[in-house]
């Protein structure tokens, strides 16, 4: 090839790639404008309302006719009649690397299957969730696969597999000999579900490593069933546990407990710990003083009572059992009081996909259905310092939203009738 030819054929090169470059920057991009019967926008429900996508964001929220369509770019159109849009769901207490113990045990999930098993398995629970309209969860604990979470976190993030955004854990906080699996000799090693710590210099040491091993967030067992006939009894004083709330949040993480007794809720509590998971003993004297304290609930009233018919409970032909009564009990008792409550299930105990099912024991157990609604959505977006992104249908916020059938502000059970899921503007299939 000559000088002069090489120079024209790079010229052109040159001029097609630009005017290509050009197009791409400059064609117009497409929007969605959703057209439900109503939105519920976190906080209240709206007839007539419309919705604008732009990219991954929300463009504008409000009725219909004040909505105005930019005129230069194409605009997709969804009529969506019968349907009700709102926030993408926030699921508060996730096991995404656990399934169903009436499937596998939790001891045999922990010494049994393999690592690469559990993270198998857990991509296949996170598309069900995501599909299920929960696009973000607060994955409480790996139990027993250490950072697996983490790893699951960034994959989905990578775009690698399909999932929500998510919140992790990592490893929970034990105090040494109160965590399992249990039952074996003394002299047998086995792996634990969680990570033991104790004092001073190992508390803060631990919680440091955990950070730097990218977790959102320190998990703590306030108690457990350690106590001399099996039940539950509190683990960490309020001392180690104020210390280990002080050492996450020099990072700016917060701490969370799992706590059923009312001293384990006691002492996280005033340790400044920013949710308590299960509260199953609570009493209205420790209810109020979590209000007081700004401490939220996160009840997981589904794990409770799938776990009470795993060992026989048939639900619709007898009696409740003493836990299920019990449990009754503390959340008339934690509504009465006017705590903040984290709507979250503990789902891995039973089936994910199946989220819904804490919603609908909500509201069962006495909470109104719009409070649930918000619970699952703004409520915790605001818990989970999230709000400024997300858990609500606002101009400038994320496009992570779902559509579906019926109103669920009058029957709960219409949110599994998911007839469309939207995360950062993206349709997902």
């Amino acid at each position: 090839m000559t000088t002069q030819k090489y120079h024209r054929c790079a010229w052109l090169t040159l001029l097609f790639f630009s005017i290509f470059i050009f197009l791409g920057k400059t064609q117009p991009a497409s929007l969605y404008l959703l057209e439900p019967d109503r939105v519920f926008d976190g906080e209240n429900m709206h007839e007539g309302w419309a919705v604008l996508i732009d990219g991954e964001k929300i463009a504008a929220a409000g009725p219909k006719n004040s909505i105005k369509l930019p005129g230069d770019r194409r605009t997709e159109v969804l009529p969506l009649p019968g349907c009700t849009l709102l926030p993408g769901l926030i699921e508060g207490h996730s096991h995404l690397l656990l399934h169903p113990y009436n499937e596998t045990s939790w001891n045999d999930q922990v010494l049994v299957e393999s690592e690469a098993e559990r993270v198998a398995r857990a991509t296949v629970h996170a598309r069900n969730t995501l599909r299920a309209g929960f696009t973000t969860v607060r994955d409480l604990g790996s139990e027993g696969a250490g950072y697996a979470d983490v790893g699951l976190k960034k994959a989905i993030e990578k775009g690698v597999i399909p999932g929500p955004r998510m919140l992790v854990a990592g490893p929970a906080i034990v105090a040494t000999g109160s965590y399992g699996p249990k039952g074996f000799a003394p002299h047998v090693e086995v792996p634990l579900g969680a990570e033991e710590a104790d004092g001073v210099d190992d508390l803060i040491k631990v919680v440091r490593r955990q950070i730097g091993n990218g977790v959102d967030i320190v998990k703590v067992y306030a108690d457990y069933r350690w106590g001399p006939n099996g039940e539950a009894m509190p683990t960490f004083s309020v001392e180690e546990l104020r210390l280990m709330v002080e050492t996450a949040a020099s990072s700016g993480r917060p701490v969370v407990a799992h706590a059923s007794t009312p001293e384990g809720m006691r002492r996280a509590t005033l340790a400044g710990v920013k949710t308590i998971e299960h509260g199953d003993g609570g009493t209205l004297e420790v209810f109020q003083l979590m209000k007081e304290k700004g401490v939220a609930l996160c009840p997981t009233l589904a794990a409770g009572n799938a776990i009470s018919q795993y060992r026989g409970w048939q639900k619709s032909s007898q009696p409740e059992p003493a836990r299920i009564v019990e449990k009754r009990k503390s959340f008339t008792a934690a509504l009465a009081s006017g705590v903040t409550i984290c709507a979250g299930g503990d789902v891995g105990v039973f089936t994910h996909g199946d989220n819904v099912r804490e919603l609908e024991m909500m509201v069962e157990y006495g909470m109104k259905p719009l409070e649930v609604l918000r619970s699952v959505t703004s409520v915790n977006a605001q818990i989970f310092d999230l709000s400024k992104k997300l858990g609500s249908v606002k101009p400038g916020l994320l496009a992570d939203l779902i559509v579906v059938k019926g109103n669920p502000a009058s029957d709960m059970r219409q949110l599994r009738d998911v007839k469309l899921v939207m995360k950062g503007g993206v349709i997902i299939d």
